[in-house]
């Protein structure tokens, strides 16, 4: 069902519109990504620090406590015959509590008889199993829950099992209506055990049918050879201020020989932060080019695409190559599009404007996709189908192990940079256990008194009561004053292009010393000069995210230094982020973001529709991953027993309407 046939209210349908819940199948697949599982913690148990679940009585009236927008809420709690003094932050409508009320209360000891809740609950929950989901600003856990419900309610009988029942029996899986209620309103650790081994079962085997069906038509197709003389390639190659290393000439070779081969390339190169994968690209480009095909290069963000578009004008354009630029709501917009219809622009560097409907192109012959896990698969889709058997070549700098890699881009050809090229130093990384600057302030204004340039990370843009975390506005306005009498500026998404290019273009000519920004700084910037960066809140990144925001330091021949600020006690937080201060190596790095946050969070799946793996991880579930692959093998080969036909028909539906990959 879509959500007008749903008949949310306005505000529920708010809700999915903001998490991209466009029907009743995303929503019923919006899993928890944990659980609260409420056994009461015995008080002799109690230990300051820890995590604890208690159900007491209320024997003191709430009192709260306002500051600004925040507030903190005071009472007391009979529970194993102590008075436990609670406070909970920012739940002011808890004042209206009874005396004597039946209260379950979540959350960590501090010592003392003092508890600060994470939540509560009127009525006595322990035993039960609370699913947690993701949230957005504004959206509460209530909200999720209520519009789950209600969409498993009005769907329940048009809820259909597509697995083939033999898959099943074997396996001995749970039908697929039980698993989607379990995973959502789990009665037991058992049943809850029960319903992820199902649906863990369900993406794998739903991926690697859309990978078996993807190298199947893959294969099918075919291109016409690109001539183009390897000399010239070489004399290209050798323009270049360095040396290639070992890993970007033998991905280049890769690359060559399926430009010049019959078969249409489909590869992604992964390299470590910095490892040079614009130059691999520069070279492919100028091959495409030399055999008579326009090229494209497809950037994330507006100013890595004029950034690119900068580096690339000035290394190809002495070889006679016409690079232009298209994004959105530039002023010649146009006009460069009438440029790239006519085959007056030779290579062509830009955003999903390269997509658009308008975009023409005289003949292009090679897509490159930067960063590739922000775009999703109906985008790839649409710039590749812009040329006639276009080649296409994935870049991301989030690099994993070639066989997880294998195991992620089952249809695709993996070529790895994993030497950083010659005199890069790398980063020097240190834990803060303090979100605030004033430990290093030394640190800050020696470098800054070097001449050097510095980057301030923000997790969130403007302050808000349910995101707890430094905003960068707020920052700015700090540092401003603080870092005095250097040039300060604040960068984030929410600036218009024009605001972005000029911060941008201030900081790259050391106009501004210290740039104030959120992530938006996380990709291909390149300001050689900027050698330190501070991370507030660094817990709520992913490992590979930091690993990546770091890059931006270690542009130079001089080492680089990033500070990871935080304030949490939690030793798993603080274990995590210490693989950061022990390690430069992107690819060992990935492979622990994979065992601790999954393949989803990584790649960023679910930003290109339901993400291929949302439950399964692939360092853990091995044992679904062999069957999986295995069971397609009978699936595909044994195509004519109805129950596989129709599955294979569903996987292939869904592969045409981004919903894998």
């Amino acid at each position: 069902m879509d959500l007008s046939e749903l008949k949310l209210t306005p505000r529920r349908k708010e809700i999915c519109e903001r998490l991209e819940l466009k029907n009743s199948d995303y929503i019923l697949s919006y899993y928890p990504f944990r659980y609260e599982l409420n056994e009461k913690t015995p008080y002799a148990d109690f230990r300051a620090g820890g995590q604890v679940c208690f159900v007491g009585e209320l024997v003191s009236y709430p009192s709260t406590f306002r500051k600004g927008r925040f507030s903190s809420t005071k009472f007391k709690i009979l529970y194993d015959d102590e008075i436990l003094s609670v406070t909970i932050f920012n739940r002011p409508w808890i004042k209206n509590l009874k005396m004597n009320e039946i209260v379950t209360i979540i959350g960590r000891y501090d010592g003392n008889n003092k508890v600060t809740a994470s939540n509560y609950y009127l009525k006595d929950i322990s035993g039960t199993i609370i699913p947690i989901y993701p949230l957005k600003e504004g959206i509460s856990q209530n909200d999720i829950r209520k519009i789950i419900a209600y969409t498993y309610e009005k769907c329940e009988s048009q809820i259909t099992d597509i697995l083939p029942s033999d898959l099943k029996e074997k396996h001995q899986l749970i039908d697929y209506k039980t698993a989607i209620y379990q995973i959502h309103n789990p009665d037991s650790k058992k049943n809850l055990s029960k319903a992820l081994s199902r649906l863990k079962y369900d993406e794998f085997l739903r991926f690697y049918t859309a990978m078996d069906i993807l190298k199947g038509e893959n294969q099918l197709q075919s291109k016409e050879s690109k001539t183009f003389n390897d000399d010239k390639v070489k004399e290209f190659i050798n323009s270049f201020e360095f040396d290639l290393t070992v890993d970007q000439k033998q991905a280049v070779d890769e690359i060559l020989k399926d430009l010049h081969s019959s078969k249409i390339m489909y590869r992604l190169v992964q390299g470590e932060v910095g490892s040079g994968k614009t130059a691999v690209a520069m070279i492919a480009l100028y091959a495409n080019y030399l055999s008579g095909y326009q090229g494209a290069l497809m950037a994330p963000t507006e100013i890595l695409a004029r950034q690119h578009y900068e580096s690339l004008k000035k290394q190809l354009e002495p070889f006679g190559v016409r690079v232009s630029v298209l994004y959105s709501a530039m002023d010649n917009e146009k006009a460069a599009k009438q440029l790239i219809k006519n085959g007056e622009a030779d290579v062509i560097v830009g955003t999903h404007a390269l997509f658009s409907e308008d975009a023409e192109y005289e003949k292009l012959g090679l897509v490159i996709a930067d960063e590739q896990h922000r775009f999703g698969v109906r985008q790839r889709q649409a710039l590749r189908s812009k040329g006639e058997s276009c080649d296409f070549v994935l870049m991301s700098a989030t690099p994993i192990p070639r066989t997880l890699a294998s195991s992620l881009y089952g249809d695709m050809d993996v070529s790895s940079i994993a030497s950083l090229p010659a005199g890069r130093k790398g980063c020097k990384t240190y834990l803060i256990r303090k979100n605030s600057i004033v430990d290093i302030l030394p640190d800050i204004f020696k470098k800054l008194e070097e001449g050097r340039q510095i980057y301030v990370i923000a997790a969130a843009i403007e302050k808000s009561d349910n995101y707890k975390a430094k905003d960068v506005s707020g920052l700015y306005k700090a540092l401003k004053e603080r870092l005095q009498p250097y040039e300060v500026a604040l960068l984030h998404g929410k600036l218009d292009t024009e605001e972005k290019q000029a911060i941008m273009e201030d900081f790259n000519k050391n106009k501004v010393q210290v740039l104030i920004s959120t992530t938006v700084v996380e990709v291909g910037v390149n300001v050689k000069n900027a050698t330190m960066m501070i991370i507030y809140d660094a817990d709520r990144f992913g490992l590979s995210q930091l690993h990546q925001l770091r890059g931006r330091v270690q542009r130079s021949s001089e080492e680089g230094t990033c500070y990871l600020l935080t304030d949490s006690n939690d030793e798993n937080v603080l274990k995590r982020l210490d693989i950061l201060c022990k390690s430069n190596d992107g690819f060992a790095i990935s492979y622990e973001d994979l065992k601790i946050r999954g393949p989803g969070d990584i790649l960023g799946t679910r930003q290109s529709g339901l993400p291929a793996f949302v439950l399964g991880n692939l360092i853990e579930d091995t044992k679904f991953i062999d069957a999986a692959r295995q069971d397609v093998k009978i699936i595909t080969s044994e195509s004519d027993n109805p129950e596989y036909k129709r599955y294979l028909d569903y996987v292939m539906k869904l592969s045409s309407e981004n919903v894998i990959g």
